[in-house]
């Protein structure tokens, strides 16, 4: 972890401001979607971590015989309702900047679709903060206050780039390493988790172990880490690892199935059921990591290289798999409905 951050602390207008934001939220009991807001415990059948889209925007505009909108919007609609047809309810989509988001666009895809998408803010950066953010804030040239924790609160309170939709979640990342842009970013989303209560949800490397370090970072900030999802830490077998995420208080997310070349299916499941076994159902939650479209490979290539990471795997060949492996129904129901419900909550 770097060291020459300085401490953040909340002015004492802004912690009044915060406390009766969150009082707000957890009286509410309802959680912003891209239709509006949703009962908490009306979101029914929940994946933690499906993108809509992934896109690199900049480049998606310099070669538009790359990208048909309808064409996209479409094969979205197509996507998406035979995954509703699945009895999934609800997806959680963490696609926030850096990774290409335009909530727009998904709205037009969720208008003929009857699913649940709730949109993210944040940032998706494995090292630098974007430029926009590179001169100003604490520890730069101008200095000033956290414009990225201001951002996030507006996302969350307000709306996204001018369409009234608002995040109901935080999305941050980190990689095998931690930068200092993305301890600054870590930072301002455990910023802004204090002053609206939005729970948080982290991209992590299991094989590097930096779950701990996202988890040590957001704690420093005094962020709940029973508000926060480890992403992806069912890349990994190693239950010691996964034991020392869930004793810190978070959720992990075993958000990978069918993306086998990074772990084995069946190591994903067997993972699962074992800590499903010792009574941690109620700290995980299951997805795929899926999306309609993503821009970073070429045509073809993701359907060869992991044919199964897509919406339905899930339903179609893992549940039944988990079920094998002796994890239970109500297990399974903590996990798809009960722990979402409880994190949005």
């Amino acid at each position: 972890m770097t060291t020459d951050s300085p401490a953040r602390t909340v002015p004492t207008a802004q912690a009044a401001q915060a406390a009766q934001t969150v009082q707000t939220v957890q009286t509410a009991q309802t959680v912003q979607t891209v239709r509006g807001p949703v009962p908490a415990d009306g979101l029914g059948t929940v994946l933690m971590h499906e993108h809509v889209f992934v896109l690199s925007e900049e480049f998606r505009q310099s070669l538009p015989e790359t990208w048909d909108e309808q064409e996209r919007v479409d094969d979205a609609v197509t996507r998406l309702k035979a995954l509703a047809a699945t009895g999934v309810t609800t997806i959680v989509d963490p696609t926030c900047i850096g990774l290409g988001r335009d909530v727009a666009r998904v709205a037009r895809v969720n208008e003929q679709v009857d699913l649940n998408i709730v949109a993210a803010t944040g940032i998706y950066t494995l090292a630098d903060v974007p430029d926009y953010f590179r001169y100003h804030g604490p520890g730069t040239l101008l200095g000033g206050a956290e414009g990225m924790t201001e951002l996030f609160v507006r996302e969350l309170t307000v709306g996204i780039a001018g369409t009234g939709i608002r995040a109901a979640f935080l999305k941050c990342a980190i990689e095998d390493r931690l930068t200092p842009g993305v301890e600054r970013v870590l930072r301002a989303v455990a910023q802004a988790h204090l002053r609206t209560g939005a729970p948080i949800t982290v991209h992590t490397s299991a094989a590097a172990r930096t779950g701990l370090v996202a988890q040590e970072i957001l704690r420093s900030e005094g962020a709940d880490l029973g508000k926060v999802v480890v992403g992806h830490s069912g890349d990994t077998a190693d239950l010691d690892y996964l034991h020392e995420l869930v004793d810190n208080g978070s959720y992990v997310g075993m958000d990978r199935f069918g993306l086998d070349i990074l772990l084995p299916g069946d190591q994903r499941v067997a993972t699962v059921a074992a800590l499903a076994a010792e009574g941690l159902a109620e700290r995980m939650v299951l997805s795929h990591d899926a999306s309609c479209h993503i821009d970073w490979f070429p045509p073809g290539v993701k359907e060869q290289i992991a044919p199964d990471w897509h919406y339905t795997h899930l339903h179609d060949r893992v549940l039944p798999a988990l079920r094998q492996a002796g994890v239970t129904e109500a297990q399974l129901t903590t996990m798809l409905v009960g722990n979402p419900r409880r994190y949005f909550s």
